[in-house]
């Protein structure tokens, strides 16, 4: 399209938007109106920037993207490759943390300790509460082992 099939879309475009803009000042007063007028100077801004034929070519651009994407087998087949490495994906993950899981359950005590998972809790700070400070206790050698021992058999 030529210069002057832009500017009369442009033109167009304001005068209905004109129109609008009184309509909008009759029905709901000055602040309607100033909305309205906002989007009437919009047509004319994309027309002297040269964003109106922009937008008019990303639209055909995009119209002619899904009318290929409705009728073509090709893209089909890509989004349907898609949708399975997503799933491929997300698999992994499951059967990620599974094999986490039953890696520390098999490690013992020792290595539950020591795991990152746990770290990260102790890292954490404690949440704040209005009830007194909780005060830790007391650990003995001789029990903290007896403990690992009843959890890693499930017991404690």
């Amino acid at each position: 399209m030529d210069e002057a099939t832009w500017a009369a879309l442009a033109a167009t475009l304001t005068l209905l938007g004109l129109a609008w803009t009184w309509i909008s000042f009759r029905r709901r007063g000055v602040p309607g109106a100033m909305r309205a007028l906002g989007f009437t100077m919009l047509p004319v801004a994309a027309f002297l920037t040269g964003t109106l034929e922009m937008f008019t070519e990303i639209a055909g651009s995009v119209t002619d993207w899904a009318s290929g994407l409705v009728l073509s087998p090709a893209t089909w087949t890509g989004i349907g490759l898609a949708g399975f490495g997503v799933v491929l994906i997300v698999l992994s993950g499951v059967l990620r943390d599974r094999q986490l899981g039953r890696a520390a359950g098999d490690a013992g005590a020792a290595a539950v300790t020591d795991s990152p998972r746990s770290s990260r809790r102790r890292d954490l700070p404690e949440a704040s509460s209005t009830r007194a400070p909780r005060q830790e206790p007391v650990v003995d050698d001789e029990m903290a082992e007896i403990e690992a021992l009843l959890k890693k058999r499930g017991i404690q």
